[in-house]
């Protein structure tokens, strides 16, 4: 850059300092601008090496970006110079426009001063506009706008890659570059004044006659959602306004989305999480529709802001997308209640689903308990029963409730099918297993696995659970099933596993042990697998060895 001319500068160096003036205007966060700005100067202006001091609240400079010498950034990245130092740098030198020019020949009385400096080595000049190595070159940055200019800080430059001092097409980019730097600076102070104005505003749950420019301010450039609804009588929860982040968020224009409640856009299962929330002015994590038809789910923060004078007013409404978060805690939850082999629930969510169904105490386990709610409440042959037992009530534990809605987990009596209905619980051994594995390896007995899994999958009805209880044995929960109907469930199971598998290019076939338990109240998870496991090996027994597998 700094070779060109003036009148002869390049399209290419123009397109290149407005693309590095655009990046810095683009940043997300004030550490993310000012990194851009030294970034900038880096690549976009033809020096090596480029470093931002920011002025503090107390009028001391501290070094908030470096670019171009990671050895160096990391030895004077958050050190202070104090202000007076900066002020006798910046009134020193030689001025050129905005910018000040202090040469080697001068520098020297600024070596004892406390201002974070690096130290490059090379030759003396050769010629009279060569760049020495302890030349230092400073673009003082200024708040624009206002009566009296107040200084944000000061751009540090070195080392021009041609190896001259900049000329005056090279002196007037960096002085418009530091301009245009410090517009960027306060903006990125603006945003980040206004998030903080956010957050204070939801904490503290302002009055609406804050300022109205300020909050119009956080409100609109706010980079998350942002919406205000009414609060209470017949149009309560409709959106009055909404910011362009929430729009983006739900795919739909302001206008379209003052149509609406939130009522309008939660998913139907969220509503009375959503009723709470704008009950309370309280927070939640719902899914709200988008307008091609899917949902997303979002983090939903509620303030009331009250008035005085007539009580609360409307809401204001924080939305956060947090879908990808969701995605994350979904997978894992996944991953840990699942096998990872077959996609089956793992051992762990098996008992978790069993004990769920299962209370510590039988059905009718202590003399006169009430078969209802009814007989509860003074039945006369219920008190009577219980003054004929002598029943003392002081014997119960604490855990009994004699009101519990709790419905027992019952099994079929005796091995006689007498009508009665049950979950049961078929524990399932495969047969030959071991040998695939060993005559044609683990990528085959996965397959079989895999298939297996499958098979069972397919083979039970919807609302039935099919869980993989490690190695080649699976366990499947059956309510609602008779004595013969589990034994039919066992025989259709066993005749779908013993059909030929495709495994590593060959078709292989195993075998199925069934033992078929019967769960109920009293039992815990391990009983009652323990009971099925048990069941299964007699099975398994009862069989001549060399009918135990398909073929």
């Amino acid at each position: 850059m700094e070779t060109e001319s003036e009148p002869y500068v390049r399209l290419a160096t123009l397109r290149q300092l407005h693309q590095v003036m655009a990046d810095m205007n683009t940043a997300r966060s004030l550490a993310d601008t000012l990194q851009t700005v030294a970034d900038g100067v880096v690549t976009g202006l033809g020096y090596e090496l480029a470093c931002v001091n920011l002025v503090r609240g107390d009028g001391d400079l501290v070094v908030a970006a470096f670019s171009g010498n990671p050895a160096a950034e990391a030895l004077i990245t958050g050190r202070v110079g104090s202000r007076d130092s900066w002020d006798r740098r910046l009134a020193m030198g030689e001025n050129w426009g905005d910018l000040v020019f202090i040469p080697h020949t001068e520098g020297w009385v600024l070596d004892d001063d406390d201002v974070p400096q690096w130290y490059t080595d090379g030759p003396a000049p050769r010629f009279e506009d060569e760049w020495h190595p302890s030349d230092r070159l400073f673009a003082p940055m200024y708040a624009p706008g206002g009566s009296s200019a107040e200084l944000l800080g000061v751009l540090s430059v070195d080392r021009p890659r041609n190896g001259r001092r900049p000329g005056a097409w090279g002196r007037e980019a960096l002085q418009v570059y530091a301009f245009q730097a410090a517009i960027a600076i306060s903006n990125a102070r603006l945003r980040a004044n206004m998030q903080r104005a956010l957050v204070r505003l939801e904490r503290e749950q302002q009055a609406l006659r804050a300022s109205e420019e300020s909050f119009r301010q956080a409100f609109e450039y706010a980079p998350s959602g942002m919406a205000i609804a009414e609060m209470g009588g017949d149009q309560h929860g409709r959106i009055l306004r909404t910011n362009d982040a929430l729009c983006r968020l739900l795919g739909r224009p302001a206008s379209a989305m003052r149509r609406y409640s939130f009522s309008d856009l939660v998913h139907p299962e969220d509503i009375g999480t959503l009723l709470r929330t704008s009950a309370e002015g309280g927070r939640a994590e719902l899914r709200l529709a988008r307008r091609d038809g899917g949902y997303v789910w979002v983090s939903l923060r509620n303030s009331v802001v009250a008035d005085a004078a007539d009580g609360p007013r409307f809401l204001l409404t924080h939305v956060e997308d947090i879908e990808e978060r969701k995605r994350r805690e979904l997978h894992l939850a996944h991953r840990a209640s699942h096998d990872s082999l077959t996609g089956l629930p793992n051992s762990a969510e098996l008992r978790a689903r069993l004990a769920a169904r299962l209370c510590r105490r039988p059905q009718s386990a202590y003399p006169g308990e009430p078969d209802s709610l009814d007989a509860a409440y003074g039945h006369p042959a219920y008190d009577a029963a219980d003054a004929a037992h002598g029943f003392d009530f002081a014997s119960v534990p604490q855990s009994y409730d004699a009101y519990d809605h709790h419905v027992h987990t019952i099994a079929p009596e005796g091995d006689r099918d007498d009508g009665a209905k049950g979950l049961a619980v078929l524990f399932c051994d495969l047969d030959g297993f071991k040998s695939i594995n060993d005559r044609f390896g683990h990528n085959a007995g996965d397959a079989v696995l895999i298939e297996v899994a499958r098979r069972l999958s397919n083979g039970v009805r919807d609302g039935d659970t099919v869980a993989r209880l490690g190695g080649d044995e699976f366990v499947i929960l059956a309510d609602g099933l008779g004595r013969a109907d589990a034994q039919d469930l066992a025989v259709r199971l066993r005749n779908e596993i013993i059909q030929p598998i495709r495994a590593e290019g060959r078709a292989v076939r195993v075998g199925a042990s069934f033992g078929i338990g019967w769960a109920h109240c009293g039992m815990t998870a391990d009983e009652v697998l323990k009971s099925a496991d048990e069941r299964m090996y007699v099975e398994k027994r009862s069989r001549p060895k060399q009918h135990r597998r398909a073929g």
